[in-house]
């Protein structure tokens, strides 16, 4: 296991510690919690520069990568809700679009379809992550829970456009234009050939 999937696993395994530093109550813990948190999300930035230096990616980190970081941002989102950071109307509303379009790309799979992410796709995600950052930190009392509102509806409305500017493809995706079984089709929403590498990063 290289590197950059040992960042990526640690990634994944840092999710349980952070909810349980937001939701175990001591002094300063939604420091602590934040912390870990934004700690967790820059390994996302460095396995991506490390898996591009040295040109090679993984099985394990290809599919982990982009689990590990809606996993870690939407738990963080869900436990911030105890607290009363966020409305839960909003974070539903997140985690519906990330459901939703997980589900898309996966009927795309079954069909010989691969949609490819898009750039969208990661500024999405920090987002999502900067917003959750911003929730921890009002969380401790660094400033008011207005500040977290504000920054999840940029979430929120980051995330709904990358989500639409998924669905555009559903008609086509869904119709099962794929080649024949045992092979893939990928299917670029911005309309760039299907022989080039996608870039790798989340929906």
């Amino acid at each position: 296991m290289g590197l950059a999937d040992q960042l990526t696993v640690a990634r994944a395994l840092s999710v349980p510690i952070v909810v349980a530093l937001f939701a175990i109550s001591f002094d300063n813990h939604n420091y602590w919690a934040t912390g870990v948190f934004c700690a967790a999300m820059a390994t996302d930035w460095f396995d991506g520069r490390i898996a591009r230096r040295t040109g090679r990616s993984s099985p394990l980190g290809s599919l982990l990568d982009p689990v590990a970081d809606k996993v870690l941002v939407m738990a963080t989102l869900i436990v911030l809700l105890d607290q009363g950071v966020f409305p839960a109307w909003m974070v539903a509303a997140i985690v519906s679009r990330e459901l939703l379009i997980s589900g898309l790309r996966q009927a795309a799979v079954e069909r010989g379809v691969v949609i490819a992410a898009r750039d969208l796709g990661k500024l999405k995600t920090w987002s999502q992550a900067i917003a959750a950052a911003v929730g921890g930190l009002a969380a401790a009392g660094v400033w008011r829970n207005d500040v977290a509102w504000w920054a999840l509806v940029i979430a929120l409305a980051l995330t709904w456009i990358s989500g639409l500017d998924y669905a555009r493809a559903a008609p086509r995706v869904l119709r099962g234009r794929g080649r024949p079984a045992g092979r893939h089709q990928q299917h670029r929403p911005d309309g760039g050939s299907p022989d080039q590498p996608p870039p790798s990063c989340p929906g």
